[in-house]
């Protein structure tokens, strides 16, 4: 029935796996994804060419040894090629899910095809590890007598957990809401990312002897002064704290009705596993939503308003419209900046580019009534690639809501007390600023690293992974003297589970 392994690409189209009608996924909270049929998987592992310079090791900041796990499905060998993921990414049902696969943008058949469906396959490989029960414990068969504190369980904190823990050290998780997982858990919405693939990953990380301490925050109802009884201590912290319109001199920002999307995400997650809600509760049902900003978290916004019966959805982006396929100045293999149609937005609402935000408008009682906006267009870029925004005259729009909902990223973690207390330096980055660190991950206080979203700013759930690896393998290194912890360029499948891990 199949090719030569060779030939595969010529033979098979890229297909995904069909989603839930939108009409019944809206109805509840739910993943929605469904799976192909053991052959169309392997069809789609058949398109992998295999390639002898595979240019999405390069798309992937965990260098996932994607040719090597492709093939291995094309044999049928599910564990084999779960061992290979596992050797590079310790949480791949996550990545699977919630990854945009910069890999795909980066895989060599997509400069004249359809990209192999490498997101896909992974998320196969991992459920089916779950589910034939391959994923067990794997605790250290010797302690190293070394101790270590993580702040933080985000997918930064999870990663250095397990990498830490794996080569001996006795590693205690201090996590201020409570129970971990970070945005894993409260940022991501729960038909995105079920909460039991957490929960589960969390449960496999105690059973390997990891300790975890929930609602308690370092710095406010944990001293400081605890971390003193460490060896090491590692920050995981995120970037949390959003840009909102304080500022910008936008008049009416401070209306009610107006929150951070990270106020009524975490809201619904908790009503979805039962809990309280204990703050002010933010609901959509019946309003006009505008939710402003047209990433990720906008994008959850929208999917979330819509299951909560919001009376009309528009979704507010200030870049211009990206094209529908690459532009001479975005060539392959680097990330294509083409429009993207998320799950969410295909559920129903508007969306609306070029826009910028002027004022908010009052009801009289305190409360937003409206948004005005205004078009804007953006110049071509200059010698230093900045563009320069440009308001259209006689282009403003006033847009009728009761919910707004602010998704325009994040500027830098929340590291008041560390900076003040421990005299942590901080530096700028891409977005704000973060926790100032060496090449090792060294921040300016001696045993204190730092890692993930809180050094290097927002970004993807695959590179926190990344950033978590790397930052266990310098505090190994740092401990110890040496590591048989990998580092991203050290390819091969004793990563995880081998031998001269479990010491």
């Amino acid at each position: 029935m199949f090719p030569d392994k060779s030939k595969g690409f010529m033979t098979f189209d890229r297909e995904l796996a069909p989603d839930d009608p939108v009409e019944e996924r809206v109805q509840h909270y739910r993943e929605f994804s469904r799976s192909l049929s053991a052959d169309k998987l392997k069809e789609q592992a058949y398109r992998c060419m295999n390639c002898g310079v595979p240019f999405c090791h390069h798309g992937c900041p965990l260098g996932n040894l994607i040719p090597d796990f492709n093939d291995l499905v094309k044999d049928d060998l599910w564990r084999e090629a779960l061992r290979a993921l596992h050797s590079t990414n310790n949480f791949p049902e996550f990545t699977g899910r919630v990854c945009p696969a910069p890999c795909e943008s980066s895989c060599v058949l997509g400069i004249n095809e359809p990209a192999v469906t490498i997101e896909m396959i992974e998320r196969e490989i991992a459920d089916r590890g779950w589910k034939e029960q391959w994923i067990v414990p794997e605790p250290p068969l010797q302690r190293t007598g070394k101790k270590v504190a993580v702040i933080g369980s985000g997918p930064a904190g999870l990663a250095a957990v397990q990498q830490l823990n794996r080569a001996g050290h006795t590693v205690v998780v201090y996590e201020r809401a409570d129970e971990p997982g970070g945005l894993l858990m409260y940022g991501i919405p729960a038909f995105k990312l079920d909460k039991h693939l957490v929960r589960r990953r969390v449960q496999q990380l105690k059973d390997e002897g990891v300790e975890f301490r929930c609602n308690a925050e370092v710095g406010k109802n944990v001293p400081v002064s605890e971390m003193d009884g460490y060896d090491a201590v590692l920050l995981t912290v995120g970037s949390t704290v959003a840009r909102t319109f304080e500022g910008m001199n936008v008049p009416g920002s401070d209306l009610k009705g107006i929150h951070l999307a990270m106020e009524f995400l975490p809201q619904q997650t908790r009503r979805v596993l039962g809990k309280t809600v204990e703050d002010l509760e933010i609901l959509a049902t019946g309003k006009n939503v505008v939710v402003i900003g047209g990433g990720d978290t906008g994008s959850d916004c929208v999917g979330t308003s819509i299951r909560q019966r919001c009376k009309s959805l528009l979704n507010l982006e200030l870049l211009p419209k990206p094209p529908l396929e690459r532009t001479a100045d975005n060539p392959w293999p680097l990330w294509a900046f083409i429009l993207r149609t998320s799950s969410s937005h295909k559920e129903g609402g508007e969306r609306m580019y070029g826009m910028l935000t002027k004022r908010f408008e009052d009801d009289g009682t305190g409360h937003v009534a409206a948004l005005h906006a205004v078009k804007v267009e953006w110049t071509e870029p200059d010698a230093q690639s900045r563009r320069k925004m440009i308001e259209i005259p006689d282009s403003e729009l006033r847009i009728p809501c009761e919910l707004v909902l602010l998704a325009m990223g994040f500027t830098e973690p929340e590291a008041g007390v560390f900076v003040k207390e421990l005299g942590l330096e901080m530096e700028k980055n891409r977005f704000g600023q973060g926790i100032k660190t060496d090449g090792q991950f060294r921040t300016s206080r001696p045993g204190w690293f730092a890692a993930g979203d809180a050094r290097r700013g927002q970004s993807l759930v695959v590179w926190a992974i990344h950033e978590g690896r790397e930052a266990a393998r310098a505090m190994d290194i740092s401990l110890m003297g040496h590591t048989c912890l990998p580092s991203h360029n050290s390819f091969g499948y004793d990563s995880l589970g081998d031998e001269r891990l479990r010491i």
